[in-house]
């Protein structure tokens, strides 16, 4: 087995100052020397998004810090999904492994050394579908490592032979998790946005890959590594991305520590689960105050004519 890194895959768009705190952090980490990046840049939506999008290929060509930097500049807009899971796909055809960060990750200084070290350790296990940087702030201690059953997205690993279990056609997961009667497993008894977004995707009104992602490895009985201290800090629930709001439920500061990657059981912890619920649950009530006070407005503008 390589004891090289994994090569890392780097989606951006818009946003070069997001994206430059993403690549400080990231060639702050001691493997960065020795692992090529590619930077997968999409192009502009529209006339208005031409000079941001200049400027984020701009910073992506100062980037330096690494063993290789490739920046892809598409010229036409591919969208959330279809930028990225062309881009993975690609990178795991040359390499068949890959390191996925977006311009919204920014990461510790032990990110790759933890990546690389669980890429490793279960490259061949069939019922590992991926090694995750971001873990929920829940209010337990989390064990140093742990499962948790389907696939994530907030920096993540994979291999060729997990990729292969992506499916691109939300319809076909839904029904499967219809006739299998997963859903509401997957859905954190219904607490958690899961089902709602993969219904958004099939109507069109989300660019969502990861909802698939996490779909279609859950159906698939697979499973994703999680750290006990997060190592990614989410920067991109400031209002400025695509698909989500302003937000700071998510916020973690990234461990700056050493995750320790031993081989463990391939199963869910019934506490960790717990925990991740009782996340999801405190989230949606959330939402719901919100949505409740939103509705309150709008009901208040209209009686006062505004």
């Amino acid at each position: 087995m390589t004891t090289h890194p994994a090569p890392v895959a780097l989606f951006a768009h818009r946003r070069p100052e997001h994206l430059r705190r993403v690549v400080s952090a990231l060639a702050a980490n001691s493997a960065a020397a020795d692992t090529r990046l590619t930077v997968f840049i999409d192009g502009p939506r529209t006339e208005d998004e031409s000079e941001s999008v200049e400027s984020v290929r701009a910073v992506a060509r100062d980037i330096d810090g690494f063993a290789a930097v490739e920046v892809v500049a598409r010229q036409g807009n591919l969208g959330l999904a279809r930028s990225i899971t062309s881009g993975v796909t690609q990178l795991l055809d040359d390499s068949g492994v890959v390191i996925v960060l977006e311009d919204d990750t920014v990461v510790g200084p032990h990110f790759l050394d933890y990546m690389n070290d669980g890429l490793r350790t279960y490259a061949d296990d069939e019922r590992v579908a991926s090694i995750h940087g971001y873990v929920y702030p829940t209010p337990i201690d989390l064990p140093e490592t742990f499962f948790m059953r389907g696939g994530d997205c907030w920096g993540w690993a994979t291999w060729s032979r997990a990729w292969a279990h992506f499916d691109a056609d939300g319809a076909r997961l839904r029904d499967r998790l219809h006739e299998s009667g997963l859903q509401r497993e997957w859905d954190f008894d219904g607490w958690s946005q899961l089902s709602p977004m993969l219904d958004r995707q099939i109507a069109g009104e989300v660019d969502s890959w990861a909802v698939r992602w996490s779909a279609a490895t859950f159906l698939d009985g697979m499973y994703t590594l999680y750290p006990g201290r997060s190592l990614v800090h989410n920067i991109g629930n400031d209002g400025t991305g695509s698909h989500g709001g302003a937000s700071t439920r998510f916020d973690t500061e990234p461990f700056a520590g050493r995750i320790t990657v031993e081989r463990i059981p391939v199963t869910e912890d019934p506490a960790v689960h717990a925990a991740f619920e009782d996340f999801y649950r405190g989230q949606a009530q959330d939402l719901s105050i919100g949505g409740r006070i939103g509705r309150w407005f709008d009901r208040t503008r209209r009686r006062s004519g505004r």
